[in-house]
This record gives structure tokens, C-alpha cells and sequence, in this order.
């Protein structure tokens, strides 16, 4: 679309205006996917269940249920497998750590979307600035949407996690207070 709309309105070679939307394009996957693969490698701890950055508030979950989240979730793409984890289903909804570890790469999925929100800007600056209006910033904006989406389902998600977790813990809990009381 906006290589279209740009080769309808300017008089610039066709081929230069796809091949430009197209390289921004790559570049800002590029970009995504470097960050993604630097914030995969920091340490767990930062990104564990109660870290405050990572809270999602009432009114963002009433926000996130007005929004209907959970009838469209499904059908934006889970590229989450590419770092290893993916997040579209659960594997193990049994599992405590199992739940603990999803909501750890879910909060790295926020923090690296929510990067990607500025850093696809960059590709502003990698042709000439005149084409920064029809190009650069459209394909930003593409990108922005795209990062956007992930962190709503994320955090839809979290506040549901943490609860299954917290069941899961009790639950593990009880049982071994009742293996106490029969030994």
C-alpha cells in the first residue's frame, strides 16, 4: 500500500520507491529482531513475575476485555518460537514453572515490542529525508501498529498467568501438607 500510494503521487521511478519500501521494511525486521535476540539474553531475574515495570493495572484489563481482545488474538502472528518460547498456547498449564517461565518471556515480549515502537524510526533516516514523509514514516507507523498488538495480547494474557500460577502454587501447596500428615 504505500509503495502504491507513493508511485501514484510522486514522479519518482517505481522500482526506486519499491525497492526503498521494501529495504525500510527489512531493516525495521532487522532492527526487531536484534533487540529481540539482545533482550533474550538478559538475565531472567529482571523480568520475573513481580517486577512492578511489568504490572498491568484493572482499568488496562478492562481496557484490553472492551477491546475483545480474546476474539482476535489468535489471528495476529506468534514469532515468539524464534527466540525459542513460543506464547501462542500453552504447553504445560500444570506446570508452575512452566507458567512462572511463560510470564518471564512474555514480560521480555512486551519490553522488546515496546522498544521497537521508537527504534522502528530509525528507518526514517536510511534513505535521503525527502522520502522520510511517504516512506519512512508509513513503514514506521506499519511497524508501531505491528509492535503494538503483541504487547496488548501479552499483557491480556499476564493478569490471567499470574492467577493459574498462584492456583498451581496452592494447589502444589496442599499437597504436600498432606503428604506430611500421612507420613
Amino acid at each position: 500500500v504505500i509503495a502504491t500510494l507513493n508511485i501514484l503521487f510522486t514522479a519518482t521511478n517505481p522500482w526506486y520507491i519499491i525497492s526503498m519500501v521494501t529495504i525500510t521494511t527489512i531493516f525495521q525486521f532487522l532492527v526487531d529482531g536484534i533487540f529481540a535476540i539482545i533482550i533474550n539474553k538478559l538475565p531472567d531475574k529482571w523480568f520475573n513475575m513481580n517486577n512492578k515495570l511489568f504490572h498491568v493495572s484493572k482499568k488496562s484489563q478492562e481496557f484490553y476485555e472492551k477491546l475483545k481482545i480474546r476474539k482476535w488474538k489468535d489471528k495476529v502472528w506468534e514469532l515468539g518460537g524464534l527466540g525459542g518460547f513460543r506464547k501462542n498456547k500453552l504447553n504445560q498449564p500444570n506446570n508452575p514453572e512452566y507458567i512462572e517461565q511463560f510470564i518471564i518471556e512474555s514480560n521480555k515480549g512486551i519490553l522488546t515490542h515496546r522498544l521497537g515502537y521508537f527504534l522502528g524510526f530509525l528507518g526514517i533516516f536510511i534513505f535521503p529525508l525527502k522520502y522520510a514523509l511517504g516512506i519512512g514514516i508509513p513503514v514506521a507507523i506499519v511497524n508501531l501498529i505491528l509492535n503494538t498488538l503483541p504487547v496488548m495480547i501479552l499483557r491480556y494474557n499476564i493478569p490471567k498467568l499470574k492467577l493459574l500460577h498462584k492456583r498451581l502454587k496452592r494447589t502444589e501447596q496442599l499437597k504436600q501438607e498432606q503428604q506430611k500428615d500421612i507420613a
